[in-house]
């Protein structure tokens, strides 16, 4: 599963202009991108999916008489080169993104327009992920949502709803220094507390995330889920747990020391976890106390082909073929990678595997994050509104104000 840095690193926290910078310092010398011609299809991905491309590739290169060369580059380097590298026909035909840059690297012309396989194999959520502007710029590949970990040695069952959990907040066994950590969860991380606010009607940007000039963050649904989230910081959860940089420690702590019955967290916890002995059960996150799903960002990756490819009509044909139900089951196989393949999600559930069935559960209820390069200015304002809120700073119709501010005239600025 992923580790808990490649939401850090993927989540759009990089303006336009950061892109420039670095794609300036980026692989434009990579002696591994080979002069190609049109019976050669390049494909980069990083170091992880170098055995998977070479394994499936060649039933591929026989049937379109083409050889899939693979170069090995970290994605995002890759993701961040490519708008100088390809214009000077150094780049790769084929590579992989998180779905947050897919959109915003299509926009600025770097990426093909793609057209996904119409048979069924991706939902309306994967297809969301992928596209913008009413364009299409890449097919979904894997997925991934936070979901709810729990200590089967403390409850005998996942908690089903947030009532469950407030029950277990008011159990002495779980006190410390006079606070409770039977639940815990990173409320001051908004890709955490988006599931929260989204659930009671908070959003990020309107128009299914593309209109950045409505920020969603302060309406009334918002400030219901950031008033629930106060809550437990002022009256359950130890001071520890408002600390941006340090609560993330505090949580895993608690919890690998048997001390915490539940929290969420990402599938990258789970081999943490088994190395300190927790006997973890995993599930989807409870239902929220009005009776709605906690509506968390779902990510993952894409394939996309880059605007510059030489053949772009065998570049589509490898898409197809990398993300149909065989080669979908065999990414499982082979990285433990959930695939966003909805026939190969079936064969998935049919393994026994507890942390997939729940990421795909959640993920059924989650959102696509807005690909659209504003998202970038939306992290640390919804973090500050987080903590001034669950601080007692400022109330939380205060703290969502100013974020939503802050936010606007970010964007006004850059955009």
């Amino acid at each position: 599963m992923r580790k808990a840095n490649w939401r850090k690193l993927g989540l759009g926290l990089l303006s336009a202009a950061a892109v420039m910078t670095l794609a300036a310092c980026g692989g434009s010398n990579d002696k591994k991108d080979a002069a190609k011609d049109d019976k050669t299809l390049q494909v980069s991905v990083g170091k992880d999916y170098v055995e998977y491309v070479n394994d499936i590739k060649g039933a591929f290169e026989k049937e379109n008489d083409v050889k899939v060369e693979v170069v090995e580059k970290d994605m995002f380097d890759q993701m961040d080169a490519l708008q100088l590298d390809g214009p000077a026909g150094k780049g790769p035909d084929v590579t992989m993104s998180p779905y947050d840059r897919v959109g915003q690297q299509g926009s600025q012309g770097n990426l093909a327009e793609v057209k996904l396989a119409d048979d069924g194999r991706y939902t309306d959520t994967d297809k969301r992920q992928v596209a913008t502007d009413e364009k299409v710029y890449g097919a979904p590949a894997m997925i991934e949502a936070v979901v709810l970990f729990y200590n089967k040695d403390l409850i005998s069952e996942a908690p089903k709803t947030f009532a469950d959990l407030e029950a277990i907040s008011k159990d002495k066994k779980y006190e410390e220094d006079g606070k409770n950590v039977g639940f815990l969860a990173r409320w001051t991380d908004f890709y955490y507390t988006y599931g929260l606010l989204a659930g009671y009607g908070g959003y990020v940007f309107g128009d299914d995330g593309k209109d950045a000039s409505d920020v969603g963050l302060g309406n009334k649904g918002a400030i219901e889920g950031i008033t629930y989230a106060t809550e437990w910081f002022q009256n359950v959860w130890p001071q520890g747990m408002l600390d941006v940089k340090a609560n993330e420690n505090l949580m895993l702590d608690y919890f690998n020391q048997g001390k915490t019955a539940a929290i969420i967290y990402g599938p990258w916890g789970a081999s943490g976890f088994k190395d300190a002995g927790v006997n973890y059960g995993v599930a989807k996150i409870p239902t929220l106390k009005n009776g709605e799903a906690y509506q968390t960002f779902g990510g993952g990756k894409a394939w996309v082909v880059s605007n510059f490819a030489k053949n772009k009509e065998v570049a589509q044909k490898f898409l197809d073929y990398v993300t149909n139900e065989e080669n979908q089951t065999k990414l499982y196989d082979m990285r433990n990678d959930i695939p966003a393949n909805a026939q190969a999600q079936e064969k998935v559930k049919g393994n026994d595997d507890p942390i997939a069935a729940a990421v795909i559960e959640q993920y059924g209820v989650s959102q696509p994050m807005p690909n659209i390069p504003e998202m970038a200015e939306v992290w640390s304002g919804a973090e500050n509104m987080m903590f001034d809120a669950g601080s007692g700073n400022m109330s939380p119709e205060e703290a969502s104000g100013n974020a939503v501010k802050t936010i606007k005239e970010a964007i006004e600025q850059k955009y």
